[in-house]
């Protein structure tokens, strides 16, 4: 008589994946429906687990409003664009979810009524308890905020138990390892450090809020398989930026 394995149990009960816009892209499409797709796939995976799992997508692969503004642009006219093209993503996302059968709303920091909710916190926490993937978009709603200073905030308002930071790079190091193959990778680093040496992988804001609320960070590479379901059982991944 056969029986089932049992179900991994995940390290954490409620997450926010942070990814960038970038990871939609790939080199035909800046938005592309086969990297959404993969991207599902990954998401899926943990929520079966039964992790609620709420994210906040960049828009990067579509406009860059502080590159815009190195041409003269008025700053909040190009952050402006920089949400919309979050909406984009989301909605994109959005549809390979429910494609993967993912239950998901899209909220958003801008009204847009006939496209995506408002974001209301409370109701954001209820979706999540409905087993709903929340995907949020356009930001703070504010110029001159990134979208890693929007995961910390969320990840606060909501009592998300960690921020997973989704990138192309296996953690945080000392420097580029692109420009210096003898860089150093951190398993483990204080906000405090990452802070005072000025570790671009997270935004100043995003980092001083996620200490200010105690919201650990990890750094991991989304694109090797496996990875995101690793971090969600609890396995050493990436860098984890903590308190202590």
């Amino acid at each position: 008589m056969s029986t089932k394995a049992p179900k991994a149990k995940p390290r954490y009960k409620r997450i926010l994946l942070k990814l960038s816009g970038e990871v939609m892209a790939s080199a035909e499409d800046p938005i592309s429906a086969t990297v959404a797709s993969k991207i599902a796939k990954q998401v899926k995976e943990i929520h079966e687990l039964g992790v609620q799992i709420a994210i906040v997508i960049g828009g990067g692969n579509i406009w860059r409003g502080l590159t815009a503004t190195h041409y003269g642009m008025d700053r909040t006219t190009a952050d402006y664009m920089g949400m919309l093209a979050t909406v984009l993503n989301g909605l994109a996302l959005q549809d390979a979810l429910e494609r993967e059968g993912v239950y998901t709303r899209v909220q958003t920091a801008i009204e847009m009524k006939n496209v995506a909710e408002p974001f209301i916190r409370r109701k954001a926490i209820r979706h999540l308890e409905k087993k709903r993937v929340v995907i949020f978009v356009a930001g703070t709603g504010n110029p001159y905020f990134s979208t890693d200073t929007t995961a910390a905030l969320r990840a606060s308002e909501i009592s998300a138990e960690i921020l997973l930071k989704a990138t192309k790079v296996d953690g945080i190091y000392d420097c580029d390892p692109k420009k210096n193959p003898k860089a150093k990778r951190f398993s483990r680093i204080r906000y405090i450090d990452a802070l005072a040496n000025r570790l671009q992988v997270m935004d100043s804001t995003a980092f001083s809020l996620c200490m200010d609320n105690h919201v650990p960070i990890i750094v991991f590479d989304m694109f090797k398989p496996g990875n995101l379901l690793a971090v969600a059982l609890g396995k050493q991944v990436g860098t984890l930026v903590t308190e202590n």
